[in-house]
């Protein structure tokens, strides 16, 4: 993409906006779209978290499987999640976005239904990881619409409105899933998304307007599912290592054969008429860096989200349900955070928000890595360490969703959106890999110091990724 004024760039999106999409920015469509995308979303990153607090249940629940199988409820959403969001956000650009949006969530209420009322663990597995295939398909879909339908002045605070729900619904996750488990059973948590699920399609089928056929061709079926196959091959690698063994046999195939699968796909998308992957999207350095931060934010984001509960029960002797309340001050500042920058902060300055939001989030994880062997005040470290790391995650990730998709063209949102998504959830799996691999070292309190400090040191990473956007922008010619 070649670097252009601000003003030519916006000149240039508003050009491309179907006319469908610029009726309906200007009229009350735009908020409703907006808020069945937000719902959506909390869906679909709520599943990712929820199902963690309900394993004592799973355990009574099948008392013959053994852990190792049954921990795939959890990692067969992720990883089917993680594989399909890049081809899903292709995938929408060129079936359109409404289409995969209404598809995508009814496919996720009917899986939904399917894993609450499964009557074996083989199957609930099965479920889950259509669940996840599922919620891959809504969230490049829900945010390509809310990026085509918003006007251009409006885009950054309804990214910020976006990026709350997905936030808010990360932190509340154990919180939400204790209540539900307590109230019934581990089947809650999937049977409650029925109802709203339903209720969305309907909203969503009413509301979003139908788009004309794009005319682009469907994206390269062989590069399409190499990329599925190698991405979903390193995530399984990484979520597999620490139980498997990093030097086992079947780790070593599943992350050379997920480099290479992947590798193919982005050899064939550099000639290939109707690539999976849009390569050219990263010739945008702002979206290349913004990519960057995306990974190592990720790995300190989920790294962060799994420790902070576990920490809670195991360190000082919370209850499940006590240690997802003791989070969520966090998710309502990441929340708060969210919507501050999409609202207050100017596309550019949107670099300084992701580096000060980074920084901000290692001071947390600094903060507890000091304390870890002192006090057991909530009120006193905990408390203001989550608080500092709920307002960073709220203001990186809606300023990169934000910086990344200024310069796409609006036939490209959901592309755009898939591949920074792919990005997150690959630094996401890489940061929980690690963390499980220190969790399970030995020595009293050092384990724990070991993850703060990793936290700590990939959001500085990202904090440089943030700094480096400014040169990024600068390119683009939106600084």
């Amino acid at each position: 993409m070649t670097a252009a004024r601000p003003e030519a760039t916006t000149a240039a999106v508003d050009a491309a906006v179907p006319a469908s999409a610029s009726a309906s920015a200007s009229g009350p469509g735009a908020g409703r779209i907006l808020g069945l995308a937000c719902a959506v979303t909390f869906l679909a990153f709520l599943d990712a978290t929820v199902v963690n607090v309900a394993f004592p249940d799973l355990r009574r629940a099948f008392p013959d499987v053994p852990l190792a199988r049954l921990t795939w409820v959890v990692s067969a959403y992720a990883v089917l999640f993680a594989a399909l969001l890049a081809a899903a956000g292709r995938l929408a650009d060129t079936l359109g976005r409404r289409v995969l949006f209404v598809g995508s969530s009814l496919a996720f209420t009917l899986t939904s239904l399917a894993a609450s009322a499964a009557p074996t663990a083989e199957l609930l597995v099965l479920a889950r990881a259509l669940q996840g295939a599922a919620a891959a398909g809504m969230i490049p879909a829900a945010l390509g619409l809310v990026l085509a339908h918003t006007p251009p002045a409006r885009r950054a605070a309804a990214l910020g409105a976006w990026s709350a729900a997905g936030g808010l619904a990360a932190a509340v996750g154990p919180s939400i899933g204790g209540l539900l488990v307590e109230w019934w059973d581990w089947r809650a948590i999937f049977l409650v998304n029925v109802p709203l699920g339903l209720a969305l399609c309907r909203a969503a089928a009413r509301t979003i307007p139908r788009e004309a056929p794009t005319g682009r061709r469907l994206p390269d079926p062989v590069g399409t599912s190499a990329l599925a196959l190698g991405i979903g091959g390193v995530v399984t690698g990484l979520s597999q290592g620490t139980e498997w063994g990093w030097g086992d046999s079947k780790v070593l195939g599943l992350l050379l054969g997920g480099a290479l699968a992947s590798a193919l796909a982005l050899r064939r998308s550099r000639s290939h008429p109707a690539p999976a992957v849009d390569r050219d999207l990263w010739r945008d350095p702002l979206f290349a860096r913004a990519n960057i931060g995306a990974l190592l934010f990720g790995a300190a984001m989920y790294a962060w989200l799994l420790t902070g509960p576990s920490y809670l029960i195991e360190r000082w002797d919370y209850s499940v349900l006590r240690a997802g309340l003791g989070v969520t001050p966090g998710a309502v500042l990441a929340m708060a955070g969210a919507l501050a920058v999409g609202r207050r902060v100017p596309a550019r300055l949107h670099w300084a928000a992701v580096t000060v939001g980074s920084l901000l989030f290692a001071a947390n994880a600094l903060l507890l890595w000091g304390w870890v062997e002192g006090s057991a005040s909530y009120t006193q470290i905990f408390l203001p360490a989550g608080l500092l790391g709920g307002l960073g995650i709220g203001m990186v990730v809606t300023a990169l969703s934000t910086a990344a998709s200024a310069g796409l063209p609006p036939q490209r949102f959901a592309a755009g959106t898939g591949l920074l998504m792919t990005a997150r959830q690959l630094g996401g799996a890489l940061g929980v890999a690690a963390t499980a691999a220190l969790l399970t070292g030995a020595g009293a309190g050092d384990h724990w110091r070991g993850v703060f400090l990793l936290v700590a040191l990939t959001a500085l990473g990202a904090a440089l990724a943030g700094c480096s956007m400014r040169l990024g922008g600068r390119a683009r010619g939106t600084d």
